[in-house]
């Protein structure tokens, strides 16, 4: 068998994004400056609804685990893609390739089930506006982030288990700009059907049962909005819900786009450009999202922007 008496891949090259030296400077400059930009918004997001009381509700706890996978989700993939515009040949290891795959698996279902987490949030907070910090208590907010993260990472161990125990022995070069299943599993040397259909399994109950959580939430957000007499209560609910439908759509659109594709279109480099998007893009947009649409968080800026001034003066 293939799988038995191959000589095993130790290290992977990663083509990137590409192969044209007259790009790669400016590219690198570019996404640099993205990845600068997404982690201090993120963490500065963070820090400010720590730091506020006024925003020690449930939705900013939410928001600030948000603004937390967010940034493990760009510092897993971007350091690496930059790598690919400095160096001739952007190697990895398996080991490092293994732990890259794992992290971003653990960030990607982190997100997709944290925004479910949201929209329940929101739908308590419409549809139950006084009962919202009985029903919201701080146990049920912990309950709907920790199981996130631990389902997520399960998840992610377990597909990371399976695609390296693969058998690689032909090509070692990855046509991504960092480790993900699909690129790994076309130099797989071994039946990957079983693989495939795992795959298939995990990321569409994954996907469908957070998307109906979504969905549900908001046919009963919209309905109660609608049931509102006053303009300025629905114009406040909806903008309250705002922030998030933008960023679910941006999010759940761009993997839709991806896996749902007809097969006979589906390519590589297609795969990489909608991977830039959600993986490097959107957790740059998500902290301008919340903080330009939220006057709560903008106020919280303001103050922490004024304190820190006045500090420095004195």
């Amino acid at each position: 068998r293939a799988d038995m008496n191959c000589t095993q891949v130790t290290d992977f090259i990663l083509l990137g994004l590409t192969d044209q030296q007259a790009l790669k400077m400016p590219l690198f400059l570019a996404f640099l400056s993205i990845y600068i930009f997404t982690v201090m918004g993120n963490l500065g997001l963070i820090l400010v609804i720590r730091t506020d009381a006024r925003l020690n509700t449930p939705m900013y706890f939410f928001l600030s685990n948000l603004a937390f996978v967010d940034f493990c989700y760009t510092t897993v993939i971007t350091p690496k893609m930059l790598g690919n515009f400095l160096y001739r040949q952007n190697t990895v290891s398996s080991y490092a390739c293994a732990t890259q795959l794992g992290c971003f698996l653990t960030c990607m279902v982190s997100e997709c089930l944290l925004l479910a987490s949201m929209a329940y949030d929101r739908y308590v907070a419409i549809c139950s506006p006084l009962l919202y910090m009985v029903r919201m208590s701080p146990g049920l907010c912990i309950q709907l982030v920790s199981l996130p993260y631990s389902y997520s990472f399960l998840m992610a161990l377990f597909h990371t288990t399976l695609t390296f125990r693969l058998c690689y022995c032909r090509s070692n070069v990855i046509n991504h700009f960092y480790c993900d299943d699909m690129p790994l599993l076309k130099l797989a040397c071994s039946d990957t059907r079983s693989k495939q259909l795992w795959v298939l399994t995990c990321a569409g109950f994954t996907f469908i049962a957070s998307v109906l959580i979504v969905l549900v939430s908001y046919m009963f957000i919209v309905s109660a909005i609608l049931r509102m007499r006053s303009a300025e209560g629905r114009h406040k609910a909806f903008s309250t819900c705002g922030s998030h439908m933008l960023a679910v759509t941006m999010f759940y659109g761009t993997l839709i786009f991806m896996y749902l594709q007809p097969s006979s279109t589906h390519s590589l480099d297609t795969d990489k450009a909608a991977s830039v998007f959600y993986t490097v893009l959107i957790p740059m947009l998500n902290p301008l999202i919340y903080s330009l649409r939220n006057r709560e968080v903008k106020e919280a800026l303001k103050k922490a922007v004024g304190g820190s001034s006045r500090a420095s003066m004195l």
